[in-house]
C-alpha cells in the first residue's frame, strides 16, 4: 500500500448535516448580544473621550490666547 492509500482509508467521509439541528442555539445569541453590546459601550465611551481631550485643547487654546493677548 502506498501512502495515499492509508490516508484515504483513514480519511472519513463527511456526512450531510441537517440544517434544522445544527444551529448556534441560545447560546451563540447570547454571545452574540454580548459582543454588539460590548461594542456599542465602546463606541459611546471612545466618542466621549475624544470628545474631552477636544474640549480640554480648546480651552488650553483660549488660555494661551487670553495670556499672549497685551493687557491695557
Amino acid at each position: 500500500m502506498t501512502l495515499i492509500d492509508l490516508l484515504a482509508a483513514a480519511t472519513p467521509t463527511p456526512t450531510p448535516l441537517d440544517e434544522d439541528t445544527v444551529t448556534p442555539g441560545w447560546v451563540g445569541f447570547v454571545v452574540i448580544f454580548a459582543l454588539a453590546l460590548v461594542t456599542v459601550f465602546l463606541i459611546i465611551d471612545m466618542t466621549r473621550r475624544v470628545r474631552r481631550v477636544r474640549y480640554r485643547e480648546e480651552v488650553r487654546e483660549k488660555l494661551a490666547a487670553e495670556e499672549a493677548a497685551p493687557t491695557p
